[in-house]
């Protein structure tokens, strides 16, 4: 049982590991790929690759409590090895897209599958015998996260010299080849007895979001945290399209460039974080890493030379400290009992960024590159990311100040010198 439990943490891992590589596989190609497609600009195509963007982060928001609810009906292993086939199924199609149509297709069937995540955690939750081991496997989810960061654009960059298409070739091998491992040694997790009726009320993905009505006290540094999504979607959804436009970057390039922020990112949350935070305490650590996102994004807007985007990449990677503050501040708010919600809502929050925050920004950069601006400036949507940082600076000053002043208790939440283990999503 020991071997079969051992085995299974290990598929578990992979599977994270090819989910978080996958995209890091594509983003390299997907700009040149999209342009390709619809016979136009990189910079014309970048709203058409924040569609894509929006519609998988749509179907993943919906689909999300739907697969969670099944794998609490059905068992945890037909879910994960069906979302398995089905990124294999929706890799190939968008390597064999013969239009741009194809692509949507694949990155829904990519939601849906893809929101098995939630089932890989219940997983994990289910083989953890004790709090302790259960503490240990959910740390494997950073690692899997932070080294397919690293390893997925590196290995697109390198693929991606044998043709466009090669890197979605690559990622459906790798999800297949995964899916008939685990069919022959992944075991259920879920036993019958503890199963449960598929109930659509809770399959509701607007459902988390309703925790937060129910809490008012936490209104303004819930729209301060999803500000800060929000702001860094002008990287995240635009970064191929950005610098393949403005500095003729290469896929190799881009997908070198992603590696080096996984690196950076990995390096401050497992690292950096653990040292600074203790040290300067939570709500120091709020202003200062969102000074830090701020300036990494106005730098971003105004680099006019290629190295200057990887030198600007460190002060923007190092407001990654603020994270894990705000997270914990947010928590000290309620009670033990309702930390489950209250991560679940904060979670739909970040959804809905991933919705709408590439259709603004990739569709402001696309806009101020074409003739119809009033004038022209590639890097106008890190100017919206910062302005977005910099509001979540005012609103988290004007709430913590208040607090202090109210409410005695959140104080020492506030300050958060003892910081413990937040996990930042």
């Amino acid at each position: 049982m020991h071997t079969s439990r051992k085995s299974a943490i290990g598929f578990i891992f992979i599977t994270l590991l090819i989910d978080i590589m996958g995209w890091g596989l594509i983003i390299p190609v997907m700009a040149d790929l999209i342009a390709q497609l619809k016979g136009i600009s990189v910079n014309e195509a970048s709203p058409y690759g924040a569609f894509l963007l929006s519609v998988f982060a749509i179907t993943q928001f919906i689909f999300a409590p739907i697969v969670g609810n099944l794998s609490d009906k059905f068992g945890r292993r037909p879910v994960l090895l069906l979302s398995l086939l089905g990124f294999g199924i929706d890799y190939i199609i968008l390597a064999l897209a013969p239009t741009y149509g194809w692509l949507f297709i694949g990155r829904v069937i990519a939601g849906m599958t893809g929101a098995s995540f939630t089932t890989a955690t219940a997983y994990i939750a289910d083989v953890s015998p004790d709090e302790t081991t259960r503490a240990k496997n959910f740390g494997m989810i950073g690692a899997a996260f932070g080294l397919g960061f690293v390893l997925g654009p590196a290995l697109g960059a390198l693929l991606a010299t044998w043709g466009i298409r090669a890197p979605f070739y690559a990622a459906a091998v790798l999800c297949l080849l995964n899916c008939i491992y685990g069919l022959f040694i992944l075991p259920e997790s879920l036993s019958k007895e503890n199963r449960r009726p598929f109930e659509w009320k809770r399959a509701n993905p607007l459902g988390s979001l309703k925790f937060l009505t129910k809490h008012p006290e936490i209104g303004g540094l819930a729209f301060s945290f999803f500000l800060i999504y929000l702001g860094a979607q002008s990287v995240q959804g635009n970064w191929n399209f950005f610098t393949i436009y403005r500095f003729h970057w290469s896929e190799k390039m881009v997908g070198i460039s992603l590696a080096v922020v996984g690196v950076l990112v990995g390096a401050v949350q497992a690292g950096l974080t653990r040292v600074v935070v203790p040290r300067m305490g939570n709500e120091k650590s709020i202003y200062l890493g969102l000074s830090l996102y701020t300036l990494g994004l106005v730098l971003f807007a105004f680099a006019t030379q290629s190295w200057m985007m990887f030198a600007f990449l460190i002060p923007y990677c190092l407001g990654g400290i603020c994270g894990p503050s705000i997270q914990s501040v947010i928590s000290g708010h309620v009670p033990p009992n309702q930390q489950g919600e209250l991560q679940g809502a904060l979670t739909s929050l970040m959804s809905l960024t991933t919705i709408i925050g590439p259709l603004i920004m990739n569709s402001t950069f696309s806009y101020f590159t074409t003739d119809k601006a009033p004038f022209y400036f590639p890097g106008i949507h890190f100017l919206i990311g910062a302005v977005c940082m910099l509001l979540s600076i005012i609103i988290t000053y004007k709430v913590l100040s208040r607090e202090k002043k109210e409410n005695p208790e959140l104080r020492k939440v506030i300050a958060g010198k003892d910081l413990t283990d937040v996990p930042m999503h």
